[in-house]
């Protein structure tokens, strides 16, 4: 159900949802009524991965009372990650790049810095990291990944001379 609420420019693993097309999105983000929805459906599916949205106009996240129970799941069906994938491009294409940032950088801290969740660790910076559409908010996340990954050295991610002198 994903496909449904997460709608997206391009084909998905549901080869019954058809993609959206520019004029679609663009007559959605001109609908109050479809972007609340939109923002419903966002904080339902944080829910059910044991993530809270704290603010709605910066789309701060913190973790859910229940984030112990649901993080296993996560780390136990790689399939959500294709989901994560999917609500990060459609945030992108509805005009909530700001959300898509702060569900990234939730992801990499709590893959690389709190370790809570390392079956998605790689998803993470492998898919999440670069649907975010901003050029200078996706190089601050390497930047950020970069320097909590380890061993640093092995971080693919990113040009390390760039890295080293990034900021």
């Amino acid at each position: 159900f994903p496909s449904r609420l997460f709608p997206l420019r391009e084909h998905g693993m549901n080869w019954r949802a058809r993609p959206l097309t520019w004029q679609e999105i663009q007559a959605f983000k001109k609908s109050k009524e479809v972007m609340q929805r939109f923002v419903r459906a966002y904080r339902l599916m944080l829910r059910f991965y044991g993530i809270i949205l704290i603010s709605e106009e910066t789309g701060e996240l913190k973790r859910a009372e229940n984030w112990a129970e649901r993080f296993q799941n996560l780390n136990r069906y790689s399939h959500n990650n294709l989901r994560i994938t999917r609500i990060l491009k459609c945030l992108g294409e509805m005009g909530y790049e700001h959300y898509q940032v702060h569900l990234v950088k939730f992801f990499l801290t709590e893959t690389l810095v709190k370790e809570t969740l390392p079956n998605v660790r790689k998803s993470a910076l492998d898919y999440f990291l670069f649907t975010i559409r901003n050029k200078q908010k996706r190089r601050e996340l390497v930047h950020y990944a970069w320097q909590h990954f380890q061993p640093q050295s092995s971080f693919v991610w990113g040009p390390h001379d760039k890295l080293l002198k990034y900021r």
